[in-house]
């Protein structure tokens, strides 16, 4: 297919390995951290670390959306639909992440709930429309990418006078998850990895644009380099990681220049500032509580906020003992280093929320890479 497979041809891609290869120093380490799971699906799926040296180490970050999300936020979708008899609207991946009490959004559904899976906001706002007598919410989760679609929705209901649509915001940040990787003393508390530079995300930065990163590569000396989605994508930005790295530059590189631009996409960025304002602090799954890392509703607004309108309150759930989910999302473990990993916790019944998501670290490494983990270590 024409634009795809140019961007995964295998002959290319060695041509990247021995490029990545001859420019490697043998006296010391590259760590590099994808953010995002999009990158991390990529990474596993055409078998990225098989062509790379072994002292260029892949870590996976926290840029899985349905990852990130703590089990308290889960907790009150579940509230909503079980306890306030509303109709509760979410996209797909969201119904499986394992919440308090053995408890998932679909399984909540098969309690009663009336849960829908949809594909978008609008499909909420239709239903809130069909329905004028229910109570509509959408569970609103992603990182800039899924915020304007959102914020759209919340403007046209306010339009239209929908009185039966509410949102349960839980967009988050990018830019602040990578600092408190990088410098949050509870973070380091939980274990760190050293890293030496990042893959930027693709989506999140059509939306932001590429100059959110300059502080990073600035205040931490860390490179970053904007990739697309594509095997050889993260191979060039791997390239030109290496190349940062063994320059001593710590600057931001666009590998993606056919999507990202250092403004980004200016509108969307509006209409995100126009409804949403951001949190003081909110709780990712193996990160803790970040500083204004995601955003809530504006008062102009707060007839569509959930929060508000069924006085919630937020209350932390700590993780599965068993699971190690919060270890790998903050890059100190690995998906096979989970004693329930493959065995208890599998696609099909997750334990933990990286295993839910094709974007999560251990559903990518399960999907394809652990029956060659197992070979190898046998």
């Amino acid at each position: 297919m024409k634009y795809v497979d140019e961007f995964r041809d295998g002959k290319v891609a060695k041509g990247l390995a021995a490029a990545i290869a001859a420019e490697v120093r043998d006296d010391r380490r590259y760590n590099f951290m994808e953010f995002c799971g999009g990158h991390t699906h990529a990474i596993s799926r055409y078998g990225v670390p098989d062509l790379l040296p072994p002292n260029v180490r892949m870590i996976h970050g926290p840029g899985c959306p349905v990852c990130v999300l703590p089990i308290g936020r889960i907790d009150l979708a579940i509230k909503l639909a079980l306890e306030h008899d509303v109709i509760l609207c979410t996209y797909a991946d969201t119904l499986r992440i394992p919440a308090s009490g053995g408890l998932s959004l679909m399984k909540a559904k098969a309690q009663g709930g009336d849960i829908r899976m949809v594909y978008a906001v609008t499909d909420a706002l239709k239903i809130a429309r069909d329905h004028p007598d229910k109570e509509v919410v959408f569970f609103a989760i992603g990182f800039e990418t899924t915020t304007p679609p959102t914020a759209v929705a919340i403007k046209q209901a306010q339009a239209e006078g929908l009185k039966n649509f509410s949102v349960l915001c839980c967009h988050v940040l990018t830019p602040s998850a990578i600092m408190n990787i990088l410098e949050s003393q509870q973070a380091r508390e939980l274990g760190t990895v050293p890293i030496d530079g990042f893959i930027g995300p693709a989506h999140v930065s059509t939306v932001i644009g590429s100059r959110p990163y300059a502080f990073f590569a600035e205040e931490y000396r860390k490179p970053v380099v904007i990739a697309g989605f594509e095997p050889l994508d993260v191979m060039q930005a791997i390239l030109m990681l290496v190349r940062q790295v063994n320059e001593g530059r710590a600057e931001v590189e666009n590998e993606f220049t056919r999507a990202v631009t250092p403004e980004g996409n200016t509108k969307a960025q509006n209409l995100v500032s126009e409804v949403f304002e951001l949190r003081r602090s909110f709780e990712w799954r193996g990160l803790g509580e970040v500083p204004y890392s995601a955003l809530k509703i504006r008062e102009g607004f707060a007839d569509f906020d959930a929060e508000r309108r069924f006085h919630l309150e937020y209350q932390p759930v700590p993780d599965n003992k068993a699971c190690e989910c919060g270890a790998i999302l903050r890059g100190v473990k690995k998906p096979t280093d989970c004693k329930i990993f493959g065995t208890v916790c599998t696609p099909e019944n997750p334990m933990g929320s990286c295993m839910v998501s094709s974007e999560g670290a251990c559903s990518a490494h399960y999907t394809y890479g652990r029956y060659k983990d197992m070979e190898t270590t046998a």
